[in-house]
């Protein structure tokens, strides 16, 4: 793992199991559900009573941070942690989230994805690197490769498309982070619906070599079903000496029957 992060398993019952994920701004203790303070605030809460509920990390949107107040207007505040008074991990997501939700206002190519903003429909361009370049602005504690998410359900075609172009994505980012310490970077599996996709993805991702591997593209438009038996193909095939992440997934039932298969974080 980076230098500075590290992941210990304290106990196991079948596939689930609890540890913790240690960076420099703190611990983790997994399982864990993450708030989303999406713009650098958790809607409706101070950060002393999202603390005092118990959370160890909070989240925080990459694109949405971009567009306003903007990562280099954040970086110059301090930093997200600064900014959002919260001296605890803070995960930031990539963007891709948003390449499948915003679809009306972007244009894909390899390169990476160009947005029209919702707020006042300026151009913005984000690439793999962009989307590290704008994290590390942020000093978020753990980062998230850019991937492009597609709604379920789609075809096969569409799905494996996305998948591959990930992977090459997944690469670059890593590439992106070089040799950062103290902080971690995730990967991403995507694959849709499709198992052996799902599989795929993982392995590559496995390849690549990352702190920890979030499984996302679920929770996009699929029953309940059907997000666990991809649970059940992804995370066996991801490694077991570190942390795995349930995307956008967040429903006490989800969380509890993810749990079950291995996952260790939460957000929604």
């Amino acid at each position: 793992m980076t230098e500075g992060v590290r992941f210990t398993l304290a106990a196991t019952d079948g596939a689930a199991r609890t540890g913790a994920l240690t960076l420099p701004r703190g611990t983790i203790r997994t399982p864990a559900f993450m708030p989303v303070g999406t713009a650098g605030t958790v809607k409706a809460m101070y950060t002393d009573q999202v603390r005092a509920l118990g959370a160890d990390i909070i989240l925080g949107n990459t694109y949405h941070l971009m567009l306003r107040p903007g990562a280099e207007r954040v970086a110059a505040l301090g930093g997200l942690h600064v900014f959002a008074n919260w001296p605890h991990p803070i995960l930031t997501d990539s963007g891709g989230f948003q390449v499948m939700s915003l679809a009306a206002l972007r244009q894909m190519d390899e390169d990476g994805v160009t947005f029209r903003s919702h707020i006042d429909g300026s151009a913005h361009r984000m690439t793999p690197e962009r989307s590290l370049e704008i994290q590390g602005l942020l000093d978020s504690d753990i980062r998230m490769q850019l991937d492009e998410c597609v709604a379920l359900p789609a075809d096969r075609a569409a799905i494996d498309k996305a998948m591959r172009l990930s992977l090459r994505w997944a690469e670059r980012s890593k590439a992106a982070f070089g040799g950062t310490t103290g902080r971690a970077l995730f990967g991403i599996v995507q694959g849709g619906d499709q198992p052996d996709l799902r599989i795929a993805s993982a392995e590559g991702l496995t390849a690549i070599g990352f702190d920890g591997y979030a499984v996302g593209g679920l929770a996009v438009g699929e029953p309940q079903a059907v997000m666990l038996a991809m649970l059940d193909e992804s995370v066996p095939a991801l490694p077991a000496d570190r942390p795995r992440y349930l995307m956008g997934v967040g429903t006490p039932d989800d969380i509890v029957e993810s749990v079950r298969r291995g996952i260790d974080m939460f957000d929604c």
